[in-house]
């Protein structure tokens, strides 16, 4: 007979193509999602992926099912989001997905305050992955993008400020950013995907076109840090880089846009008591921290201006 929870591993791996992308998503070891891909196999007695230069991909068995597991995988959810929905409680299990930088500045002093009030609500914190709400059981997500979804409520929360960066012994070193002219001679730490900011990453694209990409890093906080050690110019949100001694945010021509902070919930569980209030808790994390997350713009120091070892104290602003 087969397992539910086998397939959900033979799905995982055939939507992101590796064994390690699947345990990421699933929350679990590489060596757990290898075994149960192997266990479903051998339980069916044919191969559902095929191992390529490009990572797994479904073989035509594992095609002729995939339509069928992700139907299963609908269904299931629709039936617990419907359970969930009669829980007039305010205990239990509530899953939150959002990137790194929501999470560790905004998500986690809430969950803190949140179980001082409400000890027996249990929070999981969950990376943000592309099927979020439907692939995971995630009860909300917290996201700096849209959402495209019509079966989600949506609200936008919120926005962060970003800004272009350099510490000064890297200025120092290379000079002011002409950004006129597409930052030639310059170095650049980037995202390494885009799955936040797509608006801050086409202004980067634009704006710093020539400039050399020496590293792409999955999250914000390791741009900043890279940056922070000299490692070259880095788009970065204002209320964390603002904050960092050794950056400069640097003046631009054109204003870098912000990113909007969207949550998305499900019809069934908004009324939830558990998932309202934890609702509520982020969105009025956002709101009392709107002027730190989205500050005015404030005179900044001069990319195009020439810049000395003896000189550094002319980047403070």
């Amino acid at each position: 007979m087969l397992d539910w929870d086998d397939l959900r591993f033979f799905l995982a791996v055939a939507r992101r193509g590796t064994l390690a992308a699947a345990a990421k998503h699933l929350c679990v070891t590489q060596s757990t999602v290898s075994r149960r891909l192997i266990s479903l196999q051998d339980g069916m007695g044919v191969r559902l992926l095929v191992r390529t230069g490009d990572g797994y991909v479904p073989t035509l068995a594992g095609e002729s099912i995939r339509a069928h597991v992700e139907r299963v995988e609908a269904e299931t959810l629709a039936v617990e989001r419907a359970v969930a929905g009669q829980d007039q409680r305010l205990e239990g299990l509530v899953r939150v997905a959002s990137s790194q930088l929501l999470a560790s500045h905004l998500l986690a002093p809430s969950f803190a305050a949140l179980h001082a009030l409400h000890p027996d609500i249990l929070i999981e914190a969950l990376p943000e992955s592309e099927d979020d709400l439907t692939g995971r059981g995630v009860d909300i997500v917290a996201r700096l993008r849209r959402f495209e979804s019509r079966e989600l409520i949506v609200r936008k929360i919120g926005e962060i400020a970003f800004g272009l960066y350099g510490c000064v012994s890297y200025l120092i070193r290379h000079g002011h950013p002409d950004v006129a002219d597409g930052c030639p001679g310059h170095q650049l730490v980037t995202r390494l995907t885009d799955h936040e900011g797509s608006a801050q990453s086409a202004w980067l694209a634009e704006n710093a076109a020539r400039a050399h990409i020496t590293l792409k890093a999955d999250s914000y906080e390791t741009q900043l840090r890279a940056a922070s050690c000299g490692g070259g110019l880095a788009l970065l949100p204002r209320f964390r880089a603002d904050a960092e001694p050794a950056l400069q945010r640097l003046s631009t021509t054109t204003s870098v846009p912000s990113a909007e902070i969207w949550l998305g919930v499900h019809h069934e569980n908004r009324q939830v008591p558990r998932v309202r209030m934890v609702l509520d808790l982020i969105a009025e994390a956002v709101r009392n921290r709107s002027a730190v997350l989205n500050p005015p713009a404030k005179v900044v120091c001069d990319a195009a201006a020439p810049l000395s070892a003896g000189s550094s104290a002319a980047l403070i602003y």
